[in-house]
């Protein structure tokens, strides 16, 4: 059996959750409002606009194809573009978490303002970019592809 790196788990586990951030804004895109009853409360609690409307079924899903493809870029065999891609995620998931957890969400997406969303995103929507920054570190660095 042969033994399974830290820096490839963590890269598959990355890869793997940017796949279910995508299969949830496909779902979005198909008029789902899961995890929430409405999309009104969806507005609310995932874009930040109380009483807003959701982006466009053609906005998710261009969010779940970025999504996909950055997941499919952690999981190519090591080269400059895979670790120029985890690159470019590290420091896009990174600044966002940042400024969410800093409470300046709205500095990246204006409009992102309602109380809901702010706890939102302070409890649960910057950590998950943190730890996604995080995982993909290890393919921003030279090394073997974590499907190896």
């Amino acid at each position: 059996m042969t033994a399974v790196s830290p820096s490839s788990i963590s890269t598959r586990t990355a890869s793997g959750g940017l796949l279910a951030l995508a299969a949830i804004h496909l779902a979005w895109a198909a008029g789902s409002s899961w995890p929430l009853a409405t999309r009104a409360d969806l507005a609310d609690a995932v874009i930040g606009r109380s009483g807003g409307e959701v982006p466009s079924p053609a906005a998710c899903l261009r969010v779940a194809g970025l999504l996909a493809s950055a997941a499919a870029t952690l999981g190519a065999p090591d080269s400059r573009s895979r670790r120029a891609g985890a690159r470019t995620l590290v420091i896009a998931f990174g600044a966002r978490g940042t400024l969410g957890a800093a409470g300046r969400t709205e500095l990246l997406v204006p409009g992102s303002s309602s109380r809901r969303f702010r706890a939102l995103d302070r409890r649960l929507y910057s950590p998950i970019c943190l730890t996604l920054a995080a995982l993909a570190l290890p393919a921003a660095r030279a090394g073997r592809s974590p499907w190896r």
